[in-house]
């Protein structure tokens, strides 16, 4: 089971200081929040990535990944997510690649559409197209990372004619991929069809909503025969914020929840803990609500939590980090290994691609089977 933060780099007012960080100063405390990160021991970082203010995620993440690569050692580093829907495919390849070769195998990537409308226009695409945009440029982005002399012909860029990406893939082995979504079956399907992994960020949803999601995900991975269900490759989200004393985190996050650019000036704070994933309290609490995200959708790989977000000082998310080495991932350790079952696989590492490679058994895209279905 791995664990990780991933950011938002959003660039918010403190609504307890009035103050905003400059982007300069949110762009460094990220990699200040990064390595600490991997300081107290958790397995991965990833960012977002954005091309509009009020945020700092970087709109070419490989840009901020490659820099941590050069001032860290062991942590995996991610996206959440990268925009499959307006990047191109072709620059995808080659720029994920070098930052693999750069970081030693230590990254993977989280693709989805993103949930910024008018993104796709900036790059020219049109957002009504955005189910067929994310199937038709990972497919070419999948074939790009596995073969050569690739001819190409699609919908929405120009043909491509016995072209070579490079540099090729560390080891010649893909980067592990999630395919994140919020609310659409259609990469839920996709990330089945080619036995990746399926990232669920639930922090906006209730446990239903969820289910119903990584359900439709492990049926579909079983039935394009990349494995049994409760084999697929599921990561979900978090939010956390903590004190040791409960009352303590409530009143001192409750102006940072009342104020977010995104879920502020809506539901209660104890409403939007009673809906979602969200958890304002003790350690003791956070464990205990993590724990439950195995009731709703069994076995899973990868936990992901949102801390540095709605205006937070640095200098708290970094306590924030402190908490969750010192108190909280040990007990999840152990507590999600009890009752594990051992044909449920660990989140894939660079060495576990490898590996597979070597076997001759990395999945085939639909299993031989129908391609991913584009439908509600």
């Amino acid at each position: 089971m791995q664990f990780g933060v991933f950011t938002i780099g959003d660039v918010t007012q403190d609504p307890t200081s009035g103050r905003t960080p400059s982007e300069h100063q949110r762009i460094f405390d990220t990699v200040k929040i990064a390595k600490h990160a991997e300081d107290v021991g958790f397995d991965v970082f990833a960012t977002g990535q954005h091309h509009n203010p009020p945020f700092i995620a970087p709109g070419n993440p490989p840009v901020l990944l490659s820099y941590l690569a050069a001032q860290t050692e062991t942590i995996i580093l991610s996206t959440a997510t990268t925009l499959i829907t307006t990047m191109d495919p072709v620059r995808l390849a080659e720029d994920y690649a070098y930052l693999q070769h750069l970081a030693g195998g230590r990254i993977d990537l989280t693709m989805g559409r993103g949930n910024t409308g008018p993104v796709y226009p900036w790059f020219g695409k049109d957002i009504r197209k955005g189910i067929d945009l994310a199937i038709e440029n990972y497919a070419l982005l999948h074939r790009l990372w596995r073969e050569e002399d690739v001819d190409w012909s699609g919908t929405f860029r120009t043909r491509l004619q016995s072209f070579t990406a490079t540099p090729r893939p560390l080891d010649g082995v893909a980067p592990f991929v999630w395919h994140g979504s919020i609310r659409s079956p259609q990469i839920a399907e996709q990330a089945a069809y080619y036995g990746d992994g399926f990232f669920h960020n639930n922090i906006f949803w209730n446990k239903e909503h969820t289910q119903q999601m990584v359900r439709l995900y492990r049926r579909r991975y079983e039935h394009y025969g990349h494995g049994a269900a409760h084999q697929a490759y599921v990561a979900l989200g978090g939010q956390a914020f903590m004190r040791k004393n409960s009352q303590d985190a409530i009143r001192e996050f409750r102006p940072y929840f009342d104020n977010a650019p995104v879920y502020g000036h809506g539901p209660s704070m104890e409403d939007f803990m009673e809906m979602t994933p969200l958890t304002v309290g003790s350690p003791q609490q956070v464990i205990d609500r993590t724990l439950q995200f195995r009731e709703w959708v069994g076995d899973y790989q990868r936990q992901m939590f949102l801390i540095d977000h709605a205006g937070l000082p640095t200098d708290v998310v970094l306590e924030q980090l402190d908490m969750f080495g010192e108190y909280v991932l040990p007990v999840l350790r152990k507590e999600f290994a009890i009752g594990r079952p051992a044909d449920v696989p660990d989140a894939p590492t660079h060495a576990f691609l490898r590996e597979r490679k070597a076997r001759g058994d990395e999945p085939i895209a639909g299993g031989g089977l129908d391609a991913p279905a584009n439908q509600n």
